[in-house]
Protein backbone atom coordinates (compact mmCIF):
# COMPACT_ATOMS: atom_id res chain seq x y z
CA UNK A 1 0.00 0.00 0.00
CA UNK A 2 1.40 3.39 -0.86
CA UNK A 3 2.27 5.77 1.89
CA UNK A 4 1.46 8.75 0.97
CA UNK A 5 1.68 12.07 3.27
CA UNK A 6 -0.47 15.07 3.71
CA UNK A 7 2.79 17.07 2.55
CA UNK A 8 2.73 14.83 -0.19
CA UNK A 9 -0.55 15.99 -1.34
CA UNK A 10 0.20 19.43 -0.55
CA UNK A 11 3.55 21.19 -1.87
CA UNK A 12 4.56 24.63 -2.03
CA UNK A 13 5.77 24.66 -5.48
CA UNK A 14 5.88 27.09 -8.38
CA UNK A 15 3.49 27.88 -11.03
CA UNK A 16 2.04 27.03 -13.77
CA UNK A 17 1.65 23.46 -13.52
CA UNK A 18 2.74 20.64 -10.94
CA UNK A 19 3.14 18.00 -13.47
CA UNK A 20 4.77 20.23 -16.33
CA UNK A 21 6.80 22.45 -13.95
CA UNK A 22 7.10 20.89 -10.42
CA UNK A 23 7.78 17.58 -11.71
CA UNK A 24 10.39 18.05 -14.38
CA UNK A 25 12.19 20.35 -11.32
CA UNK A 26 12.28 17.68 -9.03
CA UNK A 27 12.92 15.21 -11.49
CA UNK A 28 16.13 17.29 -12.65
CA UNK A 29 17.53 17.53 -9.24
CA UNK A 30 16.90 13.86 -8.41
CA UNK A 31 18.71 12.73 -11.23
CA UNK A 32 21.51 14.50 -10.64
CA UNK A 33 21.47 13.63 -7.17
CA UNK A 34 21.25 10.16 -8.16
CA UNK A 35 24.10 10.45 -10.67
CA UNK A 36 26.20 11.84 -7.79
CA UNK A 37 25.83 7.99 -6.24
CA UNK A 38 28.27 6.87 -8.22
CA UNK A 39 30.05 9.58 -10.50
CA UNK A 40 30.91 13.76 -9.83
CA UNK A 41 29.47 16.15 -11.33
CA UNK A 42 32.44 17.43 -12.86
CA UNK A 43 32.73 14.34 -14.46
CA UNK A 44 29.82 15.58 -16.68
CA UNK A 45 30.16 16.85 -20.34
CA UNK A 46 27.19 16.63 -21.57
CA UNK A 47 23.36 16.82 -20.41
CA UNK A 48 20.54 16.25 -22.99
CA UNK A 49 16.38 15.76 -21.26
CA UNK A 50 13.76 14.36 -23.78
CA UNK A 51 10.15 14.91 -23.15
CA UNK A 52 7.70 12.99 -24.66
CA UNK A 53 3.72 13.04 -24.76
CA UNK A 54 1.54 15.61 -23.36
CA UNK A 55 5.49 17.07 -21.36
CA UNK A 56 6.45 17.44 -25.30
CA UNK A 57 2.98 18.87 -26.48
CA UNK A 58 2.18 21.52 -23.66
CA UNK A 59 5.45 21.59 -22.47
CA UNK A 60 6.52 25.35 -23.76
CA UNK A 61 3.61 26.86 -22.40
CA UNK A 62 3.72 25.31 -19.00
CA UNK A 63 7.50 26.42 -18.76
CA UNK A 64 8.53 23.02 -18.79
CA UNK A 65 11.83 24.05 -20.09
CA UNK A 66 12.54 27.13 -17.59
CA UNK A 67 11.77 24.22 -15.15
CA UNK A 68 14.28 21.58 -16.01
CA UNK A 69 16.96 24.79 -15.95
CA UNK A 70 15.87 25.90 -12.76
CA UNK A 71 16.05 22.14 -11.13
CA UNK A 72 19.30 21.15 -12.54
CA UNK A 73 20.79 24.77 -11.18
CA UNK A 74 20.00 23.28 -7.61
CA UNK A 75 17.18 26.19 -7.27
CA UNK A 76 14.81 25.30 -4.53
CA UNK A 77 10.93 25.12 -5.06
CA UNK A 78 9.90 26.99 -1.63
CA UNK A 79 12.68 29.09 -1.08
CA UNK A 80 13.46 30.54 -4.99
CA UNK A 81 12.85 34.28 -5.85
CA UNK A 82 10.04 33.76 -7.80
CA UNK A 83 11.38 37.42 -9.48
CA UNK A 84 14.56 35.85 -10.46
CA UNK A 85 12.91 33.12 -12.89
CA UNK A 86 13.23 35.03 -15.79
CA UNK A 87 16.91 36.51 -15.40
CA UNK A 88 18.69 33.27 -14.73
CA UNK A 89 16.60 31.45 -17.83
CA UNK A 90 17.78 34.43 -20.19
CA UNK A 91 21.57 34.13 -18.46
CA UNK A 92 21.84 30.48 -19.44
CA UNK A 93 19.99 31.01 -22.70
CA UNK A 94 22.44 33.86 -23.91
CA UNK A 95 25.35 32.48 -22.25
CA UNK A 96 24.90 29.02 -23.57
CA UNK A 97 25.95 27.60 -20.18
CA UNK A 98 24.57 25.86 -17.31
CA UNK A 99 25.98 25.42 -13.44
CA UNK A 100 24.86 22.36 -12.20
CA UNK A 101 23.41 22.67 -8.55
CA UNK A 102 25.26 25.71 -8.29
CA UNK A 103 28.59 23.56 -8.56
CA UNK A 104 29.83 22.45 -12.01
CA UNK A 105 29.12 24.93 -15.19
CA UNK A 106 28.49 22.91 -18.44
CA UNK A 107 28.22 24.14 -21.75
CA UNK A 108 24.12 23.71 -22.35
CA UNK A 109 22.31 25.24 -25.69
CA UNK A 110 18.39 25.17 -24.43
CA UNK A 111 17.19 24.61 -27.87
CA UNK A 112 19.55 20.93 -28.25
CA UNK A 113 19.81 20.06 -24.70
CA UNK A 114 16.08 19.95 -24.22
CA UNK A 115 14.14 18.00 -26.83
CA UNK A 116 10.35 18.23 -27.24
CA UNK A 117 9.83 15.05 -29.46
CA UNK A 118 6.42 15.20 -30.46
CA UNK A 119 6.16 12.33 -32.64
CA UNK A 120 7.48 9.31 -29.91
CA UNK A 121 5.10 7.27 -27.87
CA UNK A 122 5.84 5.96 -25.05
CA UNK A 123 3.43 4.02 -23.46
CA UNK A 124 4.93 4.54 -19.60
CA UNK A 125 2.84 7.67 -18.65
CA UNK A 126 2.04 10.57 -20.64
CA UNK A 127 4.68 12.55 -18.89
CA UNK A 128 7.64 10.66 -19.46
CA UNK A 129 11.25 12.66 -19.83
CA UNK A 130 14.80 11.03 -20.33
CA UNK A 131 17.75 12.32 -19.07
CA UNK A 132 20.94 11.30 -20.43
CA UNK A 133 24.60 12.33 -19.51
CA UNK A 134 28.33 11.25 -21.49
CA UNK A 135 31.02 11.98 -18.99
CA UNK A 136 34.35 13.29 -20.15
CA UNK A 137 35.44 9.55 -19.99
CA UNK A 138 32.42 8.64 -22.68
CA UNK A 139 30.09 7.03 -19.73
CA UNK A 140 26.47 6.96 -20.81
CA UNK A 141 24.15 7.48 -17.75
CA UNK A 142 20.74 7.42 -18.46
CA UNK A 143 17.51 7.68 -15.89
CA UNK A 144 13.79 7.63 -17.14
CA UNK A 145 11.04 9.55 -14.76
CA UNK A 146 7.52 9.71 -15.09
CA UNK A 147 5.60 13.07 -13.95
CA UNK A 148 2.47 11.97 -11.94
CA UNK A 149 0.71 14.48 -11.37
CA UNK A 150 0.83 17.09 -7.92
CA UNK A 151 4.42 17.28 -8.37
CA UNK A 152 4.88 13.20 -7.88
CA UNK A 153 7.87 11.56 -9.53
CA UNK A 154 8.89 8.17 -10.19
CA UNK A 155 12.48 7.48 -11.23
CA UNK A 156 11.34 3.98 -13.52
CA UNK A 157 15.23 2.14 -12.65
CA UNK A 158 15.28 0.60 -9.39
CA UNK A 159 17.81 2.79 -8.03
CA UNK A 160 15.25 5.15 -5.90
CA UNK A 161 17.19 8.17 -4.31
CA UNK A 162 14.25 8.62 -1.96
CA UNK A 163 13.96 6.44 1.36
CA UNK A 164 11.05 4.55 1.89
CA UNK A 165 8.71 5.86 5.03
CA UNK A 166 7.90 3.99 7.92
CA UNK A 167 4.91 1.83 8.53
CA UNK A 168 1.83 3.97 9.27
CA UNK A 169 -0.71 2.62 12.13
CA UNK A 170 -4.02 3.15 10.16
CA UNK A 171 -3.22 2.16 6.51
CA UNK A 172 -5.47 3.64 4.13
CA UNK A 173 -6.10 2.83 0.44
CA UNK A 174 -9.67 3.41 -0.38
CA UNK A 175 -12.76 5.11 1.65
CA UNK A 176 -13.65 1.96 2.58
CA UNK A 177 -10.33 1.45 5.14
CA UNK A 178 -10.80 4.55 6.10
CA UNK A 179 -14.79 3.78 7.21
CA UNK A 180 -13.31 -0.03 8.78
CA UNK A 181 -10.51 2.46 11.12
CA UNK A 182 -13.53 4.44 12.35
CA UNK A 183 -15.83 1.82 13.29
CA UNK A 184 -12.77 -0.12 14.50
CA UNK A 185 -11.47 2.50 16.40
CA UNK A 186 -14.01 5.18 16.88
CA UNK A 187 -11.76 7.77 15.14
CA UNK A 188 -12.55 10.30 12.88
CA UNK A 189 -10.26 11.68 9.66
CA UNK A 190 -8.08 14.09 11.33
CA UNK A 191 -7.51 11.49 14.32
CA UNK A 192 -6.23 8.90 11.87
CA UNK A 193 -4.47 11.21 9.24
CA UNK A 194 -2.28 12.88 12.29
CA UNK A 195 -1.89 9.59 14.11
CA UNK A 196 -0.07 8.19 10.19
CA UNK A 197 1.79 11.92 10.45
CA UNK A 198 2.73 11.39 14.01
CA UNK A 199 5.20 8.12 12.73
CA UNK A 200 7.21 10.53 10.20
CA UNK A 201 7.75 13.82 11.96
CA UNK A 202 6.73 14.99 15.63
CA UNK A 203 3.30 16.92 16.38
CA UNK A 204 5.23 20.39 16.29
CA UNK A 205 6.76 19.75 13.17
CA UNK A 206 3.23 18.51 11.59
CA UNK A 207 1.08 21.89 12.84
CA UNK A 208 4.31 23.88 11.88
CA UNK A 209 4.09 22.75 8.44
CA UNK A 210 0.31 23.06 8.34
CA UNK A 211 0.35 26.49 9.17
CA UNK A 212 2.78 27.04 6.69
CA UNK A 213 0.95 25.72 3.81
CA UNK A 214 -1.74 27.69 5.16
CA UNK A 215 0.60 30.76 5.25
CA UNK A 216 1.52 30.24 1.82
CA UNK A 217 -2.15 30.14 0.39
CA UNK A 218 -3.25 33.07 2.04
CA UNK A 219 -0.18 35.21 0.50
CA UNK A 220 -1.07 33.82 -2.89
CA UNK A 221 -4.75 35.00 -2.44
CA UNK A 222 -3.77 38.14 -1.12
CA UNK A 223 -0.99 38.90 -3.71
CA UNK A 224 -3.11 37.81 -6.41
CA UNK A 225 -6.06 40.09 -5.34
CA UNK A 226 -3.68 42.55 -5.60
CA UNK A 227 -1.86 42.04 -9.16
CA UNK A 228 -3.37 43.98 -11.97
CA UNK A 229 -1.96 43.18 -15.99
CA UNK A 230 -2.22 41.10 -18.64
CA UNK A 231 -1.04 37.09 -17.52
CA UNK A 232 2.41 36.32 -19.72
CA UNK A 233 2.21 33.47 -22.59
CA UNK A 234 0.63 36.14 -25.36
CA UNK A 235 -2.89 34.60 -25.16
CA UNK A 236 -3.06 38.22 -24.07
CA UNK A 237 -5.77 36.92 -21.03
CA UNK A 238 -6.46 40.52 -18.56
CA UNK A 239 -5.94 39.26 -14.65
CA UNK A 240 -9.83 39.58 -12.98
CA UNK A 241 -9.18 38.93 -9.14
CA UNK A 242 -7.78 42.69 -8.47
CA UNK A 243 -10.72 43.87 -10.24
CA UNK A 244 -13.52 42.31 -8.20
CA UNK A 245 -11.52 42.70 -4.82
CA UNK A 246 -11.24 46.69 -5.42
CA UNK A 247 -15.74 46.68 -6.22
CA UNK A 248 -16.13 44.51 -3.63
CA UNK A 249 -14.25 46.08 -1.20
CA UNK A 250 -15.34 49.66 -2.82
CA UNK A 251 -13.29 52.55 -0.58
CA UNK A 252 -12.38 50.51 2.00
CA UNK A 253 -8.82 51.25 2.96
CA UNK A 254 -5.98 48.82 4.30
CA UNK A 255 -2.17 47.92 4.45
CA UNK A 256 -1.77 44.36 5.27
CA UNK A 257 -2.96 41.11 4.67
CA UNK A 258 -4.38 40.89 8.16
CA UNK A 259 -6.19 44.41 7.89
CA UNK A 260 -7.90 42.87 4.62
CA UNK A 261 -8.53 39.95 6.87
CA UNK A 262 -10.45 41.71 9.30
CA UNK A 263 -12.50 43.67 6.23
CA UNK A 264 -13.23 40.39 4.61
CA UNK A 265 -15.19 38.87 7.98
CA UNK A 266 -17.09 42.04 8.26
CA UNK A 267 -18.82 41.68 4.68
CA UNK A 268 -21.94 41.22 4.11
CA UNK A 269 -23.23 37.54 3.68
CA UNK A 270 -25.70 37.17 1.18
CA UNK A 271 -25.43 34.71 -1.05
CA UNK A 272 -24.41 37.14 -4.38
CA UNK A 273 -21.18 38.49 -2.25
CA UNK A 274 -20.30 35.30 -0.79
CA UNK A 275 -20.07 33.71 -4.04
CA UNK A 276 -18.11 36.63 -5.82
CA UNK A 277 -15.51 36.55 -3.32
CA UNK A 278 -15.09 32.69 -3.47
CA UNK A 279 -14.94 33.23 -7.45
CA UNK A 280 -12.22 36.06 -6.44
CA UNK A 281 -10.04 33.85 -4.21
CA UNK A 282 -9.94 30.83 -6.64
CA UNK A 283 -9.09 33.10 -9.43
CA UNK A 284 -6.22 35.52 -7.91
CA UNK A 285 -4.47 31.83 -6.99
CA UNK A 286 -4.48 30.67 -10.47
CA UNK A 287 -3.69 33.83 -11.92
CA UNK A 288 -0.69 33.80 -9.75
CA UNK A 289 -0.10 30.38 -10.32
CA UNK A 290 -0.26 31.45 -14.38
CA UNK A 291 2.65 34.17 -13.78
CA UNK A 292 5.09 31.39 -12.03
CA UNK A 293 4.20 32.62 -8.88
CA UNK A 294 4.83 30.90 -6.06
CA UNK A 295 1.73 28.40 -4.77
CA UNK A 296 0.76 25.67 -2.79
CA UNK A 297 -0.34 22.10 -5.27
CA UNK A 298 -3.60 21.55 -3.51
CA UNK A 299 -3.25 18.54 -5.10
CA UNK A 300 -1.92 20.26 -8.41
CA UNK A 301 -0.91 23.57 -9.40
CA UNK A 302 -4.04 23.99 -12.32
CA UNK A 303 -6.26 23.18 -9.48
CA UNK A 304 -4.29 25.02 -6.77
CA UNK A 305 -6.91 27.70 -6.10
CA UNK A 306 -10.24 25.46 -4.72
CA UNK A 307 -8.55 24.55 -1.66
CA UNK A 308 -7.23 28.26 -0.41
CA UNK A 309 -10.80 29.71 -1.74
CA UNK A 310 -12.69 26.83 0.46
CA UNK A 311 -10.69 27.45 3.42
CA UNK A 312 -11.05 31.43 4.11
CA UNK A 313 -14.09 31.12 3.03
CA UNK A 314 -14.72 29.03 5.84
CA UNK A 315 -12.31 31.59 7.85
CA UNK A 316 -14.06 34.46 6.61
CA UNK A 317 -17.80 33.62 6.12
CA UNK A 318 -18.43 31.56 9.05
CA UNK A 319 -18.59 31.52 12.66
CA UNK A 320 -15.72 31.16 15.05
CA UNK A 321 -12.86 29.65 13.51
CA UNK A 322 -9.83 28.67 14.99
CA UNK A 323 -6.32 27.77 13.76
CA UNK A 324 -6.82 24.37 15.05
CA UNK A 325 -9.94 23.95 12.44
CA UNK A 326 -7.91 24.96 9.38
CA UNK A 327 -4.82 22.87 10.28
CA UNK A 328 -7.81 19.66 10.12
CA UNK A 329 -9.11 21.16 7.23
CA UNK A 330 -5.89 20.70 5.46
CA UNK A 331 -5.54 17.19 7.18
CA UNK A 332 -9.17 15.81 6.32
CA UNK A 333 -8.62 17.57 2.22
CA UNK A 334 -4.69 15.77 2.10
CA UNK A 335 -6.26 12.07 3.02
CA UNK A 336 -9.26 12.21 1.03
CA UNK A 337 -6.75 13.78 -2.09
CA UNK A 338 -4.64 10.28 -1.43
CA UNK A 339 -7.30 7.95 -1.79
CA UNK A 340 -7.92 9.51 -5.40
CA UNK A 341 -4.15 9.03 -5.92
CA UNK A 342 -3.86 5.89 -5.25
CA UNK A 343 -6.66 4.73 -6.85
CA UNK A 344 -7.28 6.75 -10.00
CA UNK A 345 -5.29 9.67 -10.71
CA UNK A 346 -4.26 13.27 -10.14
CA UNK A 347 -2.64 14.39 -13.38
CA UNK A 348 -4.73 15.89 -16.06
CA UNK A 349 -2.67 14.05 -19.01
CA UNK A 350 -3.48 10.65 -17.19
CA UNK A 351 -7.22 11.86 -16.75
CA UNK A 352 -8.39 14.95 -17.88
CA UNK A 353 -9.37 17.93 -15.68
CA UNK A 354 -11.84 15.81 -13.71
CA UNK A 355 -8.03 14.44 -12.02
CA UNK A 356 -7.04 18.15 -10.99
CA UNK A 357 -10.55 20.47 -10.62
CA UNK A 358 -12.72 17.51 -9.59
CA UNK A 359 -10.53 16.16 -7.28
CA UNK A 360 -9.36 19.22 -5.37
CA UNK A 361 -13.60 20.07 -5.27
CA UNK A 362 -13.68 16.46 -3.62
CA UNK A 363 -11.15 17.24 -1.36
CA UNK A 364 -12.33 20.78 -0.06
CA UNK A 365 -15.80 19.57 -0.14
CA UNK A 366 -14.81 16.75 2.57
CA UNK A 367 -12.64 18.88 4.37
CA UNK A 368 -15.63 21.95 4.96
CA UNK A 369 -17.71 19.51 5.95
CA UNK A 370 -15.48 18.13 8.91
CA UNK A 371 -15.16 21.75 9.60
CA UNK A 372 -18.73 22.33 9.95
CA UNK A 373 -19.61 19.52 11.97
CA UNK A 374 -20.44 16.45 9.88
CA UNK A 375 -19.34 13.07 10.85
CA UNK A 376 -16.99 10.72 8.92
CA UNK A 377 -19.74 9.50 6.43
CA UNK A 378 -20.73 12.70 5.98
CA UNK A 379 -17.13 14.38 4.99
CA UNK A 380 -17.16 10.95 2.89
CA UNK A 381 -20.51 11.82 1.24
CA UNK A 382 -19.33 15.48 -0.29
CA UNK A 383 -16.10 14.28 -1.56
CA UNK A 384 -17.90 12.08 -3.57
CA UNK A 385 -20.84 14.25 -4.29
CA UNK A 386 -18.23 16.92 -5.85
CA UNK A 387 -16.39 14.42 -7.75
CA UNK A 388 -19.33 13.07 -9.39
CA UNK A 389 -20.49 16.19 -10.48
CA UNK A 390 -16.63 16.76 -12.28
CA UNK A 391 -17.02 13.18 -14.25
CA UNK A 392 -15.42 13.59 -17.51
CA UNK A 393 -13.91 17.08 -17.24
CA UNK A 394 -11.75 17.03 -20.20
CA UNK A 395 -8.74 19.36 -20.06
CA UNK A 396 -7.92 21.28 -23.17
CA UNK A 397 -5.40 24.60 -22.30
CA UNK A 398 -5.56 26.80 -24.90
CA UNK A 399 -2.09 27.30 -26.39
CA UNK A 400 -0.26 24.64 -23.79
CA UNK A 401 -1.40 27.37 -21.12
CA UNK A 402 -2.66 27.01 -17.54
CA UNK A 403 -5.18 29.68 -18.24
CA UNK A 404 -8.43 29.03 -20.21
CA UNK A 405 -10.00 27.56 -19.13
CA UNK A 406 -8.22 26.46 -16.19
CA UNK A 407 -8.36 29.60 -14.41
CA UNK A 408 -12.22 30.08 -13.88
CA UNK A 409 -12.24 25.97 -13.51
CA UNK A 410 -11.14 26.90 -9.70
CA UNK A 411 -14.23 29.42 -9.07
CA UNK A 412 -16.20 26.55 -10.33
CA UNK A 413 -14.57 23.94 -8.12
CA UNK A 414 -14.84 26.18 -5.37
CA UNK A 415 -18.35 26.97 -5.93
CA UNK A 416 -19.04 23.08 -5.84
CA UNK A 417 -17.24 21.96 -3.34
CA UNK A 418 -19.54 24.47 -0.81
CA UNK A 419 -22.47 22.96 -2.41
CA UNK A 420 -21.50 19.48 -2.03
CA UNK A 421 -20.70 20.10 1.45
CA UNK A 422 -24.01 21.66 2.10
CA UNK A 423 -26.12 19.14 0.09
CA UNK A 424 -23.59 15.99 2.20
CA UNK A 425 -24.65 17.88 5.70
CA UNK A 426 -28.65 17.89 5.02
CA UNK A 427 -28.13 14.32 4.00
CA UNK A 428 -28.26 10.67 5.60
CA UNK A 429 -25.17 8.49 4.45
CA UNK A 430 -26.94 5.32 4.77
CA UNK A 431 -29.41 6.34 1.93
CA UNK A 432 -26.65 7.52 -0.30
CA UNK A 433 -27.00 5.15 -3.42
CA UNK A 434 -23.15 6.45 -4.80
CA UNK A 435 -19.76 5.80 -2.65
CA UNK A 436 -17.00 7.85 -2.75
CA UNK A 437 -15.28 4.42 -3.86
CA UNK A 438 -17.30 3.75 -6.56
CA UNK A 439 -16.74 7.35 -7.91
CA UNK A 440 -13.28 7.27 -7.68
CA UNK A 441 -13.49 3.67 -9.56
CA UNK A 442 -15.41 5.84 -12.15
CA UNK A 443 -13.45 8.57 -12.50
CA UNK A 444 -10.42 6.04 -13.18
CA UNK A 445 -12.28 4.08 -15.97
CA UNK A 446 -13.75 7.44 -17.16
CA UNK A 447 -9.86 8.47 -17.40
CA UNK A 448 -9.15 5.39 -19.80
CA UNK A 449 -11.95 5.57 -21.92
CA UNK A 450 -10.91 9.45 -22.37
CA UNK A 451 -9.64 10.06 -25.58
CA UNK A 452 -5.75 10.90 -25.86
CA UNK A 453 -6.53 14.45 -27.34
CA UNK A 454 -8.49 16.06 -24.30
CA UNK A 455 -5.53 14.80 -21.89
CA UNK A 456 -3.33 17.89 -21.37
CA UNK A 457 -2.31 17.74 -25.44
CA UNK A 458 -4.01 21.03 -26.72
CA UNK A 459 -5.23 19.03 -29.14
CA UNK A 460 -8.41 18.88 -28.91
CA UNK A 461 -11.72 21.11 -27.23
CA UNK A 462 -11.16 24.22 -26.82
CA UNK A 463 -7.42 24.47 -27.36
CA UNK A 464 -8.46 23.62 -30.97
CA UNK A 465 -11.84 25.15 -31.22
CA UNK A 466 -10.17 28.57 -30.10
CA UNK A 467 -7.35 29.67 -32.79
CA UNK A 468 -4.37 31.05 -30.88
CA UNK A 469 -1.02 32.05 -32.07
CA UNK A 470 1.65 33.04 -29.70
CA UNK A 471 3.03 36.22 -30.00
Amino acid sequence: MEKISVFDIFKIGIGPSSSHTVGPWRAAQSFLRNFQLEHKLEEIKTLKITLFGSLAKTGVGHGTDKALVLGLSGCDLETFPVVEIESLWQKVRDTKKLTLLDKHTVSFEISKSIIFDLETVRFEHANTMDFSIETKAGISYQLTYLSLGGGFIVNTSSDEYEPEKQDIPYPVNKAADMLSWHVKENKNIVEISLANELEWRSKTEVNKSLDHLWTTMQQSIFDGCHASGLLPGGLKVQRRASGINQQLLSKSSYKSLQEWLVLLKNQNRDMATVTSWVSCFALAVNEQNASFGRIVTAPTNGSAGVIPAVMIYLQCFTENVEKSQLREFLLVAGEVGSIFKKGSTISAAAGGCQAEIGVSSAMAAAALTHCLGGNTRQVLMAAEIAMEHHLGLTCDPIGGLVQIPCIERNAMGAIKAITASQLALYSDPEKAIVSLDDVVATMWQTAQDMQTKYKETSEGGLAIQVRFTEC
